[in-house]
């Protein structure tokens, strides 16, 4: 066993990691040859099964799980890498990973991810504050074991929505968090502060919105010109109806180039939004918080109200005269959405839609099935959607 693990180490193309004596973690860089990345995917199914026995395996397609055990049966949780799950998955993994490390003490769950590690990091933070609902004195040193495996290595390469949405699961399980059951309506997205996308300055944004992962609307393209510390008003009239998870993405169509460069990314779920406006600095922007071509000051502004209606008394958001916009575009470039398949690969290395499946078996013995494993007895549960 020790060899196995030495020479993967030396491989530096995987990363096995005992976050705790029972959760272990695999990671895989993106880009890792398929050819090596099976070859050491069977070495760590090898290993643990010469020391464990006992293994819930949580993959990212079946493909790896029939590598491992051919009966094993796998249950998809896709979310792109990058971003953050929807609140019922965080909520489904969790119960599974607990039902399964309470069902035998020589359990062992593996989370296995290939790419960023910060999708581990959110299950392994959220099962943090999960497990801290039966606090025992026995679980303190896993608690703490998983907290320092979050910040020292899932933080530094998480995304603000990442966090974001691992502080809702701990605020709604604490009740910390009440939640918004009111509809709401989202009139504006206003961007304080231009990106320098173009080599004379300004940017040429349009804005996508999801709802569940899945496409509600889009905007024209805005000819932005001018400095930095002029702003933009994407209005929406009648106000779109968000309920549940969201993810708002801007883009930057490139002048002359069929390209285009995400501007900004956010993800948020509509049961913890108690303000009808809300801001998010660069630091809470996804990729933008590390972006120089975005002001430092720079903040994104959502305007909502409880109605479709026009909100009056707004009209100082309206752009002026060196905005320009285009309404009538059918460029693909402009309609393509980057979600409409986990399996394959998007557009940009941020949009990979590279889904995070999770099986449950003990290799040998009886699957776990999380069809019906959700937190039903949760009221905050059935407001998000489960």
């Amino acid at each position: 066993i020790q060899s196995v693990v030495q020479a993967m180490e030396e491989s530096y193309e995987v990363d096995l990691v005992y976050i705790t004596e029972r959760i272990i973690s695999v990671s895989f860089p993106a880009g890792a040859e398929e050819q090596s990345y099976n070859t050491n995917l069977k070495e760590v199914a090898t290993m643990l099964r010469s020391k464990h026995g006992r293994t819930n395996f949580e993959s990212e397609s079946s493909f790896d799980i029939i590598i491992i055990d051919n009966h094993s049966q796998v249950l998809e949780f896709g979310w792109p890498d990058h971003h953050a799950p929807a609140l019922d998955k965080i909520c489904s993994m969790c119960k599974a990973i607990d039902t399964w490390l309470n069902g035998d003490t020589r359990n062992v769950v593996v989370l296995h991810n290939k790419g960023n590690r910060g999708r581990t990091g959110v299950v392994v933070a959220a099962y943090m504050h999960y497990s801290n609902i039966s606090a025992s004195a026995d679980q303190a040193l896993d608690r703490f074991a998983m907290r320092r495996f979050y910040e020292d290595k899932a933080l530094p390469v998480g995304q603000p929505s990442q966090r974001r949405y691992v502080r809702y699961f701990n605020g709604l399980l604490s009740g910390h968090i009440k939640i918004n059951n009111k509809p709401l309506f989202l009139h504006h997205v206003i961007m304080h502060g231009i990106p320098n996308f173009e080599s004379k300055g300004g940017c040429r944004p349009f804005l996508k919105i999801y709802q569940a992962m899945q496409p509600v609307y889009t905007s024209g393209i805005y000819n932005v010109q001018g400095d930095s510390n002029t702003s933009i008003c994407i209005t929406i009239e009648p106000g779109l109806l968000l309920k549940g998870d969201i993810l708002l993405k801007c883009y930057h169509k490139r002048y002359r180039s069929p390209t285009r460069d995400v501007v900004f990314r956010v993800q948020f779920h509509t049961c913890a939004i108690h303000d009808l406006g809300v801001v998010f600095g660069k630091s809470e922007l996804d990729e933008t918080f590390k972006d120089e071509r975005f002001p430092e000051y720079g903040k994104v502004e959502f305007v909502f109200s409880y109605g479709p209606e026009k909100i009056k008394g707004l009209s100082h958001l309206e752009n002026g005269p060196s905005v320009s916009v285009d309404y009538n575009t059918q460029d693909p470039l402009i309609r393509w959405d980057s979600y409409e398949s986990f399996s394959h690969r998007c557009e940009e290395a941020a949009d990979a839609d590279h889904g995070m499946q999770m099986t449950y078996s003990d290799y040998f013995g009886e699957c776990i099935h999380l069809s019906n494993c959700r937190l039903r007895s949760y009221t905050w549960m059935r407001a998000c959607g489960c």
